[in-house]
């Protein structure tokens, strides 16, 4: 009999645009002759199975649909969701509260890896190169003048939480008022705001997953941003070039792949997750700028890129990815 997977798609953040995407290629590539794929949109009006014949009320007490007065849980979850709840740890510690195994880091390590400042944090505890930042809070009091101070210009100002750089800003030169723009902007997205120096040198991406207990890593690609940083236009919107696998040289290829296993075990990853790096023109050392735990799977995003360069389909990868969350 097949298992019965809930693809979990929505949220209550911006990103829900980009987890419908992701969910399109999905639903499109699951092994239909493995699964049995039923899509839940969990959005801030309700928490639907989407179905043929419209939408049906998801029972939060055990996560379970009825159609046509049977009713079904879930073998496992997928977790398409980006943002928040399904990114940032909130769903999956519901699941693990009732026993369903799902894709994708834990309830702790999605909720490390969502905020930028903690995870750049532990990353330099375990020797990983990183840039220097200073956080805000919302409604708490911070002075530019420190800001400038403590950092070398340019930085970014971007929300703390989250991921597809919405909100986010590069602030070129040390003023007050350029700098208050930023974080003003940023706090429109979210209550904590990172504030980090600007790196010099190429933009890499690497997706890492684990299959069958082994963890495994995506060919590199390399990030050409045709705007001035790699921003949501230039992430979904076709405002960047993508070269997978990326034209480097093997021994800074390898810096990039040791960084990232490193970070991917450190962090105590599992299903995919995309890790951004900075490689350092100054001294040629990968920099991490952030994991995503939740990596985008639309037609534009770089996971399915990087797949394909692999010589795998993505029915293979996704097959690989319930199999494996199955396992736990």
């Amino acid at each position: 009999m097949k298992k019965k997977i809930a693809l979990v798609t929505g949220g209550y953040s911006g990103e829900a645009v980009i987890s419908y995407k992701s969910a399109v290629t999905i639903e499109k590539n699951i092994d239909s002759a493995k699964w049995e794929c039923y899509k839940i949109d969990i959005n801030p009006v309700g928490w639907f199975y989407m179905g043929g014949n419209g939408k049906e009320l998801v029972d939060k007490n055990d996560f379970s649909i009825t159609l046509n007065g049977i009713k079904i849980k879930f073998d496992a979850v997928l977790i398409g969701l980006h943002g928040t709840p399904g990114e940032d740890g909130k769903l999956q510690g519901y699941f693990d509260c009732l026993k369903i195994p799902y894709t994708g880091c834990d309830a702790a390590s999605s909720a490390l890896t969502f905020n930028k400042r903690y995870t750049v944090s532990v990353a330099a505890n375990a020797g990983i190169k990183v840039a220097t930042s200073v956080l805000l809070f919302k409604n708490s009091h911070y002075s530019v003048d420190n800001i400038i101070s403590q950092l070398k210009f340019p930085v970014f100002v971007k929300p703390n939480n989250g991921g597809s750089s919405i909100g986010m800003s590069k602030v070129n030169e040390p003023t007050a008022e350029a700098v208050t723009a930023a974080v003003e902007k940023a706090f429109k997205e979210d209550t904590q705001v990172l504030v980090e120096e600007f790196i010099k040198g190429r933009e890499f991406t690497i997706g890492v997953f684990k299959a069958k207990g082994k963890i495994i890593q995506l060919p590199i690609t390399e990030i050409i941003s045709k705007k001035e940083f790699f921003d949501f236009e230039a992430k979904y919107e076709g405002a960047s070039e993508e070269i997978t696998p990326a034209n480097v040289d093997p021994s800074v290829a390898e810096k990039i792949r040791s960084a990232a296993q490193k970070i991917y075990s450190v962090f105590n990853c599992n299903g995919v997750v995309r890790i951004d790096f900075i490689l350092n023109e100054s001294n040629g050392e990968p920099y991490m700028l952030e994991i995503n735990t939740v990596p985008g799977q639309s037609e534009a995003s770089l996971v399915p890129q990087q797949v394909a360069a692999m010589g795998w389909t993505l029915q293979d990868f996704y097959t690989a990815l319930i199999e494996e969350c199955l396992t736990k």
